[in-house]
């Protein structure tokens, strides 16, 4: 594992780093003007990079690196996380005056210094720190403790060498993917994703919405939803279908095929209407009438769902 530290001016990057040597890391410096390489110095990147890979097993840590390009290349690897570390800038005041007692920085002066080194000097093509808290931060402190052991205590909660920081394990992959497909959602009320997973196989993901063919939800397509209906109330009118629901209908979508239809001997009610649509039926056949049949008959319209009432011969079985 490498660990690479970055952080605002006197927000405790050298306690982290301290902290992670207690628990095993080894520090790996970056100094390109440095002398020829050592076991833990380097001047050229990439041997750096090639020498930290081969010996992946272990653990690293570096304060040294703060190149976005180099901080990049370092994250395509499967072994890397980007720590940053900040702390208000009052504390981070207070500590740089105790750490150098005979210079006098104002706050005033120190918040300039702060703001050029988080959002760089103007200079175009230089990254600001800020560029690579954006890009690529995957854990964040805020270290306004004024003791080491809590910073210490709320290091270890965060369990940095868990081998699922850098590759996430299967529920945390599916989960991922659930929350992925909500952003698919069009649902005014709630984003909600799902994934049907079988022996850690993905069978289909769903999001909630109305059903294929129908407008969506976001522009006026579900009344109930764009309406004031509280969360639990007024569902018999609501077109949208859950992400579950829609998961668990996209299983079944090719099995339904095309041109399939269905038949029911009474006419399907308005949540039943929206989950035909959606698994790709093509027609419904129906006999008896519900209290709903307009509505239905409306949405499997708009859906282009053919849907025609049998009437059997008189006395038939049915």
């Amino acid at each position: 594992m490498l660990i690479c530290i970055v952080g605002t001016q006197c927000s405790g990057k050298r306690a982290v780093k301290q902290y992670l040597q207690t628990i095993g890391f080894q520090e790996i410096i970056y100094n390109p003007s440095g002398p020829k390489e050592e076991e833990d110095e380097y001047n050229d990147f990439n041997k750096l990079l090639s020498y930290v890979t081969q010996n992946w097993l272990k653990d690293f840590v570096c304060t040294s690196l703060r190149d976005l390009g180099m901080l990049r290349s370092c994250a395509q690897r499967p072994f890397f996380i980007l720590l940053s570390v900040d702390a208000p800038v009052i504390t981070r005041w207070k500590r740089n005056t105790d750490k150098h007692p005979q210079i006098t920085t104002s706050l005033e002066q120190f918040i300039q210094e702060s703001d050029k080194e988080r959002f760089g000097h103007g200079i175009p093509g230089q990254d600001s720190l800020n560029d690579i808290l954006q890009s690529i931060s995957h854990v964040s402190i805020t270290n306004d403790f004024s003791e080491i052991a809590p910073l210490h205590d709320h290091l270890a909660s965060l369990a940095l060498t868990n081998p699922e920081r850098t590759r996430p394990g299967w529920d945390d992959y599916f989960m991922l993917l659930a929350s992925l497909a909500s952003l698919r959602c069009n649902c005014m009320k709630r984003r909600v994703g799902a994934v049907l997973v079988r022996n850690k196989r993905v069978v289909s993901t769903g999001y909630n919405g109305t059903p294929r063919g129908l407008v969506n939800c976001n522009q006026g397509g579900c009344k109930r939803c764009n309406g004031t209906a509280k969360s639990g109330e007024a569902y018999d009118s609501c077109l949208c279908l859950h992400a579950e629901e829609n998961a668990l209908l996209e299983a079944g979508h090719d099995r339904v095929g095309e041109n399939s239809t269905l038949y029911c001997n009474t006419c399907p009610c308005l949540r039943c209407t929206i989950k035909i649509v959606q698994s790709g039926v093509t027609e419904v056949v129906y006999n008896k009438s519900y209290s709903m049949d307009e509505a239905s008959a409306n949405i499997f319209k708009e859906a282009g769902v053919i849907l025609r009432q049998h009437s059997p011969p008189r006395d038939y079985p049915i």
